[in-house]
């Protein structure tokens, strides 16, 4: 089942296929989440990316993780001028890096908060742009089956979940222990209609204490498929 999933904590702690950081048309990584990233897995990162060239706002290009435990960086262009952003860079960006990692055969890409509050849109307008292009751009992916959003601090994360419930979650799961540590929703963008009602009628039923366990999610802390 794809699906986006919340998680509270350091998106460089996920063991996903690649995580993505909000990067300038340069692609130097020189301030703010990118910077955290460049220092946890390595320069190398930051020198891979650089070789790519200029990049315009709302392009994607992906890298190796240097010491991450994921196995690529996607840099996702949503920061432009003084390190500003906008809705539409914010927009492009996300489906940007959902097409891309769905184009190299990944199943579970981890995205921070993108461009707040440093690049100046508020939390709530961040969670509503990024979510939305998240739910309309999935449902196309043929590989990519998970994207987490990663999210520092219970602020921030109750920001997002009220977003998820504002957009009429159809689905809300139990995750297996050990997958996603900490993670605690799930919406599946295809049972969600233009309108952003669920199919059928009436409200979702919330999933109980009893609720079936889902499978783990793909891709994730499976050390032989990384080994």
């Amino acid at each position: 089942m794809s699906g986006i999933r919340l998680w509270n904590g350091d998106i460089g702690d996920l063991e996903v296929d690649a995580i993505v950081v909000p990067a300038t048309p340069t692609l130097w990584m020189t301030a703010g989440a990118a910077a955290a990233i460049k220092q946890r897995g390595g320069h190398g990162i930051e020198f891979e990316a650089v070789s790519k060239g200029q990049q315009v706002p709302g392009a994607a290009v992906a890298t190796g993780a240097g010491t991450l435990p994921c196995r690529y960086v996607i840099h996702a262009v949503s920061l432009v001028v003084d390190r500003r952003t906008s809705a539409e860079a914010i927009d492009a960006a996300t489906r940007s890096a959902v097409r891309l990692a769905d184009g190299m055969g990944l199943r579970v890409v981890a995205f921070p908060a993108m461009g707040s509050p440093v690049g100046g849109v508020t939390l709530e307008a961040c969670a509503e742009i990024m979510l939305r292009a998240v739910r309309e751009t999935l449902p196309g992916c043929s590989s990519l089956q998970d994207v987490v959003l990663a999210l520092r601090g219970t602020h921030t994360y109750d920001t997002f979940q009220a977003e998820l419930e504002r957009q009429r979650e159809p689905r809300a799961v139990p995750v297996v222990p050990g997958a996603y540590a900490g993670l605690v929703g799930v919406m599946d963008p295809q049972a969600v209609g233009p309108d952003g009602a669920g199919p059928g009628a009436g409200a979702p039923e919330p999933a109980g204490r009893d609720a079936p366990r889902p499978a783990a999610a793909p891709g994730v802390h499976d050390p032989e498929r990384r080994a």
